[in-house]
């Protein structure tokens, strides 16, 4: 099952990458004006990060809307583009190392998918001001799991490798949604180690599972932000070109750091992030506020 597993993810890594590069060729004139050495380097300390169990999605947002490089209507498309193939990287280097129950991790990543596919769709098509705001509550969730989890508040998990009965079904249900709210730029690592711990698993299940469900759902999720044209395409490329380097450093050569620090400063980030998100979306009502009014 591990090998078979392992070999659908690398048929939808190569899938995948077909559809992205040429996409990515034929948009090179849409190339915008931000340096390829920052967007390179968001996409190695994110995804380095990201393999340690810090999550990419929020601190991906917060380097974008901070340096203004990605415009705020394709950041999820771009998280999700950009960030698949490092991401099936991390997936194929833990589901080989940990060995959780096949039944239990299949499961929950054909799951996450099938909701990933549902909400790109959407997403895709979303006006400006709607993302902003998803992006914006997104990050407040992800900073109180971040908080939850630095505080102690969230459980620390237990000896199970694998899920039966009741805690299967709810895991398959929870993790549905969280795939689609992938798509609005919501990382699923946190909500998913929330899950996986409150459940009773191993802290190491974790990681095959948040990995293995992102690594399924996003090529396919991906594809719609490509064929929609919701995404930027040489921030995604930044994203993808030494993110696979920085996994690779992480999973083999680092292997864990003392991160509680870090995860305070990306707690502070992220919230501070959400607030810029909702007051963008503030701004542009009480720009458009006079314009109605002449129009009255």
């Amino acid at each position: 099952m591990k090998y078979v597993l392992l070999s659908v993810l690398a048929a939808s890594a190569l899938i995948f990458a077909a559809f992205y590069f040429r996409d990515v060729a034929k948009r090179r004139r849409e190339f915008s004006q931000a340096p390829w050495y920052a967007l390179t380097g968001i996409g190695f300390i994110t995804n380095f990060f990201d393999t340690l169990g810090i999550g990419s999605f929020a601190p991906t947002t917060s380097f974008y809307k901070f340096t203004k490089m990605v415009d705020d209507r394709v950041i999820p498309g771009t998280l999700n583009v950009g960030h698949c193939l490092p991401v099936i990287a991390q997936a194929l280097i833990f589901i080989t190392v940990v060995q959780v129950a096949p039944l239990t991790l299949v499961s929950m990543m054909i799951a996450a998918t099938l909701g990933a596919v549902i909400g790109a769709g959407v997403v895709a098509k979303m006006p400006v001001d709607k993302i902003r705001i998803g992006l914006g509550a997104a990050l407040l969730l992800v900073a109180a799991a971040m908080l939850a989890g630095i505080l102690k508040i969230m459980p620390s998990g237990g000896e199970a490798f694998g899920l039966v009965g009741w805690k299967f079904v709810v895991a398959v249900a929870v993790v549905f949604v969280l795939g689609a709210l992938q798509t609005i730029g919501i990382g699923l690592y946190a909500p998913c180690m929330a899950l996986v711990y409150s459940l009773g698993m191993h802290p190491r299940a974790a990681f095959p599972i948040m990995m293995g469900a992102c690594a399924l759902l996003m090529p396919w999720c991906s594809l719609r932000f490509i064929k929609e044209a919701s995404y930027d395409p040489k921030a995604a490329v930044g994203l993808t070109a030494l993110g696979v380097v920085g996994v690779l450093i992480a999973a083999y050569i680092v292997k864990s750091l003392p991160l509680t620090i870090l995860k305070w400063v990306v707690v502070v980030v992220i919230l501070y992030t959400s607030v810029m998100m909702f007051r963008s979306v503030k701004k542009k009502k009480g720009a458009e506020t006079p314009a109605k009014a002449c129009q009255s």
